[in-house]
């Protein structure tokens, strides 16, 4: 059997293996990790989905609009458009399959999340990501337990090493037995569902620093084209705890919680005086922006707080119960009783492998879904919409792969006479280096930008390349792999050179206004012959 190959085992590439093997379409799940480390058990407020169960007349139409507008009409309309009308239809299935959604009674409860006008964010408490991770695995198993030739096949802690490329095409992908070191091709088309380079901002950012930024950095030294790199998300309520961000989820404000910092001696709730309509609410780039302001401004000071003080008690019990024992847990503060010092951190990364309405790549044969992807959610993500896209996108990417997939010549499986260590593992790049490269990223891609401050990272990055070239040949090791995570940050800061405006995540002070006429466009980066060239590209449905 020839197997689709599927590198990632969370909710994008658990998604596409249910989905392939619904079709009768055997599949392999690479990943380093088993699922249950995988990072969407860490998703935490909900998945959206216009079901109305509120009254308020929602539509899948108004979540189209509202998705739209939060990623500052960035994504291509057809696809948001398709995925906005799947919702319903998957959180139905995701409640077939044994989601524990919070009910009352018989009766489905959604909560408001920002930049949304409605309720239509379906949770399951506070550990959402955890709930559907628990019931896609499930769902998975029976197709792994299939007697004789299963259709789900786990390969997990194996790593990722590059792309099988033949005559143009994706032919399989070659990976490393982390127990044995064995190398291995696996031949058959590739889906790509790692997530985010997390790995590239360690402690900066709420994700896993086990999604290391390799296997991106590695698949766009191959020449896959990737987009929108320059919008990176801040969420705005996160704590600083042990070697990363701690998050404290958009489900505490869509509950009621209050953003104030302290102005003049007195209480200044900001985000409601500026933005009346949905104040504390509005999309994460505005609120993440705003916070900047605040801890600028000569007359506040500079801490945030967020004020969950006034939520009843019957919220903390059914709807919050896992947030206020991690906030207990970990800064040792009882948020039903006193404000929690909040600072934005890097969240979610819009930007990623271009993917067309199939989640087709610009390589034959090779697709991608879920945070590695950039499709939906344009110049911001609105909170809710990254589990959907997850698993709407897995199914596509699913579909897609079956439909176009080709005999190929040769065994479907290779064993190369290779072992050791081929694949520059995240602990090789040392930690002061990973460090420095996520203070010079950092410094150049921070919430606010502006040329000079991109300038000087790139200028800091070519210097931290020449000294990895250096350390090369001294230490006679191949380091191609470090130097493909330095070419993969430099691609992030040369495509926010490259927009000269100012757009959802993306905020430039030197180009403080939205330009449509020039820079309503994906922004592409590819690699070709180890230089890389950043261009726009128009939008579909958009000409």
């Amino acid at each position: 059997m020839l197997r689709v190959n599927i590198v990632g085992a969370g909710l994008a590439g658990l998604s596409a293996a249910v989905t392939l093997a619904k079709q009768n379409t055997g599949c392999r799940l690479i990943s380093v990790q088993i699922s249950e480390r995988a990072q969407s058990v860490l998703a935490e407020g909900g998945i959206n989905a216009a079901m109305d169960v509120s009254g308020e007349g929602d539509t899948p139409r108004e979540h189209y609009e509202d998705t739209m507008r939060g990623g500052v009409y960035l994504a291509d309309p057809d696809a948001v458009r398709r995925m906005t009308e799947t919702a319903p239809e998957i959180v139905g299935d995701l409640i077939r399959i044994g989601v524990p959604f919070n009910m009352e009674g018989d009766a489905l409860v959604q909560r408001r999340f920002g930049g949304q006008k409605k309720t239509r964010t379906t949770y399951a408490r506070s550990s959402t990501g955890k709930a559907l991770m628990t019931a896609m695995i499930d769902a998975a198993r029976k197709y792994e337990n299939i007697p004789g030739e299963p259709l789900i096949e786990r390969c997990p802690h194996h790593r990722f090493m590059n792309l099988v490329l033949e005559s143009g095409r994706c032919a399989g992908v070659r990976v490393q037995d982390l127990h044995t070191g064995q190398v291995q091709e696996l031949r058959g088309p590739v889906i790509l569902a790692f997530g985010g380079p997390n790995g590239l901002f360690p402690g900066r950012t709420t994700g896993t620093t086990a999604n290391d930024g390799c296997a991106l950095a590695a698949v766009f030294a191959q020449g896959v084209e990737l987009a929108n790199l320059e919008f990176i998300q801040y969420h705005p309520t996160t704590v600083r705890i042990a070697g990363k961000r701690m998050l404290v989820s958009e489900a505490a404000r869509g509950e009621g919680g209050r953003l104030y910092a302290v102005r003049d001696g007195k209480p200044w709730f900001f985000m409601e005086e500026k933005y009346p309509e949905l104040g504390n609410l509005m999309p994460r780039d505005v609120v993440s922006r705003e916070m900047d302001a605040v801890r600028r401004d000569p007359a506040c000071q500079p801490q945030v707080w967020l004020d969950l003080t006034g939520l009843p008690g019957s919220v903390w019990d059914k709807r919050l119960p896992d947030l206020r024992r991690e906030i207990l847990h970990y800064l040792a503060i009882d948020p039903a009783g006193e404000p929690v010092p909040v600072s934005p951190g890097i969240h979610f990364f819009m930007g990623g492998i271009c993917v067309d309405k199939g989640h087709r790549t610009n390589i034959p044969g090779l697709y991608a879904a879920g945070e590695c992807a950039c499709q939906y959610h344009g110049a911001n993500r609105l909170g809710g919409n990254s589990l959907l896209g997850a698993i709407y996108g897995g199914r596509v990417a699913a579909h897609t792969a079956a439909a176009e997939r080709m005999d190929q010549e040769g065994p479907a499986e290779k064993r190369a006479d290779e072992t050791g260590d081929f694949c520059g593992k995240a602990d090789d790049f040392s930690a002061q280096t990973a460090e420095r490269l996520a203070q010079i990223l950092t410094g150049g891609l921070g919430i606010v930008r502006d040329e000079e401050s991109i300038g000087r990272a790139l200028e800091e990055l070519d210097v931290l390349r020449q000294e990895i070239k250096v350390a090369e040949v001294r230490e006679n090791r191949d380091r191609s792999a470090d130097l493909d995570r330095i070419r993969l940050g430099e691609a992030m800061l040369l495509s926010a050179r490259a927009r000269r405006e100012s757009r959802g995540a993306h905020v430039r002070a030197d180009y403080p206004d939205r330009n449509d006429e020039d820079y309503q466009r994906t922004t592409i980066a590819v690699c070709e012959q180890g230089e890389i060239r950043v261009f726009l590209r128009k939008i579909p449905g958009l000409d």
